[in-house]
């Protein structure tokens, strides 16, 4: 199955790195990615749309047509915000998105960047992890081929340039981690990978924890 992606938060760390994947994958031949602000990248199978109002993709709705995926990187930070705030950078702007998509029909996949510990019951304690919960339930409730990924800490791609500044300190530490907390660690490759093959081979669970991202990103 050869896949048309559209990415966003190509300028974040998740983003670029599953745009990263996704250009070098063969099963991959075009890509659009939508930003505020140019991404930087150049490459004969993408394309860019800079777009400045998140919440409403009607203008740009038509450029989207025939898009068989869609990949969800872009979140902000809950420290420091309110629940409405946090809400409306959160939810609204994903189902600002996931809406126009499905409005257009078809049997897209729509893969969601959430994080571990998430709720998806919408009720708990923790105000970030209701808000992702109910976009996750938003996303998999318009999609046949929706799916939640809950990476928890995630190695970056070496000689990518947006990689958050922690993550460069902690990333000589990853074969630790890996073996103290194999279900709470996971790499961008495959958070790349998994998305091109949930896409291609429908999965069960659609909510993915970081043992799950790692298997599937290594199936063959």
């Amino acid at each position: 199955m050869k896949i048309k992606a559209i990415i966003t938060g190509s300028t974040g760390m998740v983003g670029e790195g599953v745009l990263h994947e996704c250009l070098k994958h063969p099963d991959v031949t075009k890509v659009i990615v939508i930003n505020r602000r140019p991404c930087g990248v150049q490459h004969d199978k993408l394309e860019e749309i800079i777009h400045t109002d998140f919440f409403d993709f009607s203008s740009i709705k038509e450029r989207l047509r025939g898009y068989n995926a869609c990949y969800f990187c872009m979140g902000v930070s809950s420290v420091g915000m309110n629940e409405e705030k946090y809400h409306h950078l959160t939810y609204d702007i994903t189902s600002a998105l996931s809406n126009v998509l499905a409005e257009m029909g078809g049997d897209a996949t729509f893969c969601y960047i959430s994080g571990a510990g998430t709720d998806s019951t919408e009720k708990g304690r923790s105000m970030w992890a209701r808000v992702k919960g109910k976009t996750e339930n938003h996303v998999m409730a318009l999609f046949a081929n929706g799916y939640a990924f809950r990476p928890g800490y995630i190695q970056p791609i070496k000689g990518l340039k947006n990689t958050y500044k922690v993550y460069k300190f902690i990333a000589p530490f990853y074969p630790v981690l890996k073996t103290l907390f194999p279900g709470a660690v996971c790499t961008l490759e495959d958070i790349g990978l998994s998305m091109i093959h949930v896409t291609q081979t429908a999965h069960d669970p659609r909510i993915l924890e970081c043992r799950d991202i790692t298997r599937i990103a290594h199936e063959e």
